[in-house]
Parts: C-alpha cells; structure tokens; sequence
C-alpha cells in the first residue's frame, strides 16, 4: 500500500507525539542533501604570556617584511605552518609603564592613571567586547583560563585572568586544565529543584542589596554617586550570570572529545592540555571566545631550566644560561603553539570547513624583554578575521597594539568604533 508522506513525521501514542529525523527510506534523502550546511560561527582566541622573548633570535628580520621573510630560530618549531600565522612588529600599548604587567592591560590598552586620585585604572578588554555580542549563543559567554601556578603569576601583574569587565574589573579564570575541563564538561549533579532554589536564593538576596543601595544613594557627594554606579554595574553584571544559568539549567552539558584529565598536570604538559581543551571548547560550541593566560614559571622547571623567570628575562642580549634559558623557553612555547595550529588544523566543522578557518588568533605579550614595553611580540592567525597569513609585518613605530584588536573584532562581526587606545584598523594585518 502507497503512503503519502509529509515533509515530517510523527510517532504518536496515547500520550506523547515524537517527531521523526529525517529518514532516506521515507523519502527525505533529497531534502535533506539539499540543505544548505550551517556556517559554523567565529571565534576568538587570545594567549598570553609574561616575561617577554628573545630579541635576538625571536623577532624576524625588520628590513625584510613580505612573505620571503626568514623564519627565526625561536620560531623554527612553527616552520610548517608558515604560511599560515603572521608575526606583526611596531606595535605598543603607549599606556604600559610597568615591566612586570605582561597581561594587565594587553587587552585592554588603558591608562592604568586614567582615574583621577587613584594609582590603578583598567578598561574592558578584547575578548569582553566580543563575548558580549557572541556570548548570548553559547553556554558560557566567555572562558578565562590561567595556568594552575595561581600563586605564582609568571610575569602577567594584577587580575584574576587576562579578562577585565566592561567597569575595567577583573574577571575571574580557571586555575589548571583539571578546572577547566570540570567547568566546561562535567555535568552539574545538583537537581533541578534545587538548583532553582539556589538561583532564586540569590536573587532574592540580589534584589535586598539593590534596594538598601538605592536608599543609600539620597545624599551622597559626587563622587560616593560615581563608587555606587560602579557598585550597581557589578550587581547587573551578577543579574546577568544568573539569567544566562537560568536559561541554561537543565541543558546537558556536550559529550567531550577528549577525556577528563586524571590528575593536574603543570609546565610544558600542562599547556598542551589546555590547547585540547580550547580545541573542544570551540568544537562543542561551549564558548566561542577564550583567553588563556600561560604560565612560564612552571614551564621553565619541567625544562629541567634552573634559572628564575624574572632573571630570565633581564638577560640584557648577554651570552650565558639566562640567554639559554629564554632561547629554550622561545623554542618550547612555539613547539606547542604549532601542536595547537595542528589541532585546529585537523578539527573538522559541520560544512566540512576547518575549525581553524573560523578561529580569529592572538598570542603574545605586553612585554618584549625585561622592561621593554614597545614592539610587542605578537602573532596572529586562524582564518576567521580575514588576516594576512604567512608574512612578516612591519607596521609603523609605536602603532597601538589596540589597533590590531580593532581590527579583529570588526573583522569576526562586532562591530565598534574604536578599543583602549586604537587610532583605526590596522589595514596592514588584513588579507
């Protein structure tokens, strides 16, 4: 007998309608190749490190810009992806003024005296920009993580993580590839019910303190007003984490492609398991914007390298271990960057595209070497800005590094007018 199809189907029972997949057998093999594949969305990805590199055997020779550049020794291990990533000289936060602060303001380029009477001012960064447009498709609007050396900094000064909030506070990361993997992964145990109990718990607390402050807030000088507005700003930016729990709670979390790490690893291994868990963070669409802020202290000890970080980087172009040291470091942090490239490489997109098309990639740091705070190391890559790939850039002298972010933020779809510092797009980094 001969059956009419509709272009969907049903299986009913007595008390639920399921709605069936399309089936070749029923007819559907058509409609369904005929669908256009979804156009896998862009991500940002910005990694960071303290205590600078090598000046001398790091950076590509200045007088030969172009494509034809020779590839220097610390960037050897990136040899095979060559044409692939950039590495952009000349650019400066010209707010930067203190040598140990290898993340504070890379992403922010403020002026930490901005602020009338006080020592310490800082601004939203790059990736808080984007997560505020990308954030509202994914479960978590933005992913910070920091090497599990949390009380050892490596060179990256003040924050919580390299993300600061739109009030230029900082925002809190996860400490070690154990939390990160748990944060993204592993299923929240607690039910439901009582989960909305928490959420509404602290709602109810929320909105107690927002009416106390608003009686508070008849009388106040100017200045006490301007403290209380930034006050309420960190309440909404609470009212907003619940809302996007809320709207999330009861989603199971996405099968991992990889699997939990046993135990918290640290140095070389620990970086290497972060870049995995980047690669599955963007495949399972769990975010679509990341900072990692790296550890270098820990990587120099599983280098078996003796030598202090801080004294590492004051080598001041001697010849001798901390000159060796920094050399091994340059050599250790470009052969995982290029197993991060492999990784992006290799991941496949639902249009048969690669992850590593969609992905917009900044790695660097605010400082070159010792205290040198001008021609920040700094490379991009990923084809989700549209960057010119596999050339030595030389922009002009002192361009502001927030002119590179612009431009990465504008070309991945939002949209602003200007970051910190910037002038204008940096046209010289766009294909």
């Amino acid at each position: 007998m001969k059956t009419s199809f509709s272009r969907r189907h049903f299986l009913q029972s007595s008390t639920a309608i399921i709605a069936l997949p399309f089936l070749d057998s029923l007819g559907f093999r058509r409609l369904a190749s005929a669908a256009a594949p979804a156009t896998p969305p862009k991500r940002l990805l910005f990694l960071g490190f303290g205590w600078g590199i090598t000046e001398s055997t790091w950076y590509p020779d200045i007088k030969n810009p172009g494509q034809d550049y020779v590839l220097p020794e610390g960037l050897k291990p990136l040899a095979r992806h060559k044409a692939d990533f950039s590495v952009v000289q000349n650019l400066t936060n010209k707010f930067s003024n203190e040598g140990h602060w290898g993340s504070t303001m890379w992403l922010t380029g403020a002026n930490r005296y901005a602020e009338p009477g006080v020592n310490f001012h800082n601004s939203i960064s790059a990736d808080q920009v984007a997560a505020a447009k990308f954030g509202i498709h994914t479960r978590f609007a933005s992913i910070q993580l920091n090497g599990s050396e949390a009380r050892d900094p490596s060179g990256h000064g003040p924050g919580l993580s390299m993300a600061w909030d739109v009030s230029g506070k900082p925002i809190g990361g996860e400490n070690g590839a154990l939390a990160a993997y748990r944060r993204l992964f592993v299923k929240n145990t607690t039910p439901i019910e009582q989960q909305n109990a928490m959420l509404a718990e602290r709602r109810s607390v929320l909105d107690m303190v927002l009416e106390n402050a608003r009686h508070l807030k008849r009388g106040l000088s100017k200045n006490d007003n301007a403290k209380l507005e930034e006050y309420f700003q960190g309440i909404r930016d609470i009212e907003t984490r619940l809302t996007k729990e809320e709207q999330w709670m009861g989603v199971p979390q996405p099968k991992s492609p990889i699997g939990e790490p046993k135990t918290e690893v640290s140095g070389y291994q620990e970086i290497k398991l972060m870049y995995d868990i980047i690669v599955a963070a963007f495949q399972t669409d769990s975010t679509r914007v990341m900072t990692f802020r790296q550890p270098v202290a820990s990587l120099l000890t599983s280098l078996d390298i003796k030598v202090f970080p801080h004294d590492m980087s004051h080598y001041h172009g001697t010849l001798g271990e901390k000159l060796d040291a920094s050399q091994r470091r340059d050599l250790a942090q470009s052969e995982l960057l290029a197993g991060l490239l492999d990784k992006l490489k290799a991941t496949q997109e639902a249009d048969g595209s690669r992850l590593f098309d969609n992905v917009a990639l900044a790695y660097g740091s605010n400082i070159r070497t010792g205290h040198e705070l001008t021609n920040c190391p700094t490379i991009l890559s990923g084809g989700g800005a549209g960057f010119k790939l596999g050339h030595s850039i030389v922009a002009q002298k002192d361009t502001p590094l927030c002119n590179a972010w612009l431009t990465m933020l504008n070309r991945t779809g939002v949209d602003v007018e200007r970051h910190g510092d910037s002038i204008g797009e940096l046209k010289e980094i766009v294909a």
